[in-house]
């Protein structure tokens, strides 16, 4: 580790929602590499989103995730945001809870999917940058603290055991799940996963 307090990342819902995105970002959290958040209201978005889409899996394994997810990373949920929803204006009203939480957090950086949905002039006003999941993993892979990403990329990996993923599987996985930059850079420099 450089010494350098871990940025601040507020995950939205639909980073949490792909296990494969979520995993790797809590190992990352887990790891040090990242200061992570989320709020209760986050965890509510990905959670019915994925129920809607799979109405197959149980609720209670859900809730047991988010169990998991929180007592992973102490600290990660936000309280209090909610004071500054009501003074925020984005293009879809329903995301204000997701920087309201991110000004309370005083995150670096939103990671989400949606960027379109944080207009940077609006975002960089409270200090924040808006990321992709595949641009934030990729300048983590590129940065100081790149022996860490590496060892939580391969603990990851590590941990998919039914089945177990060689290394090819694994990082088409990540591709698929929306890190495609992530998994080439990974596959070009050849790191031992």
């Amino acid at each position: 580790m450089t010494g350098h307090p871990p940025v601040i990342a507020l995950y939205d819902a639909n980073v949490l929602y792909p296990a494969p995105i979520r995993d790797l970002l809590i190992r990352l959290a887990r790891a040090g590499v990242v200061s992570a958040r989320w709020s209760d209201a986050i965890h509510d978005e990905w959670m019915r989103s994925l129920m809607r889409n799979r109405p197959d899996l149980d609720p209670e394994k859900l809730q047991r995730t988010r169990e998991l997810m929180d007592a992973a990373v102490p600290g990660a949920v936000v309280h209090g945001y909610e004071r500054h929803v009501e003074r925020l204006h984005l293009p879809d009203p329903d995301d204000r809870h997701i920087l309201a939480a991110a000004i309370e957090a005083e995150a670096d950086v939103i990671v989400t999917f949606n960027a379109k949905d944080f207009p940077r002039k609006i975002v960089s006003a409270h200090g924040i940058d808006v990321r992709r999941p595949d641009a934030f993993v990729l300048e983590l892979l590129a940065g100081d603290e790149a022996e860490a990403v590496y060892a939580a990329v391969r603990a990851h990996r590590s941990a998919l055991r039914n089945p177990p993923f060689t290394i090819e599987q694994y990082l088409q996985s990540l591709a698929r799940a929306g890190l495609r930059r992530s998994a080439e850079h990974l596959r070009q420099v050849g790191v031992d996963l």
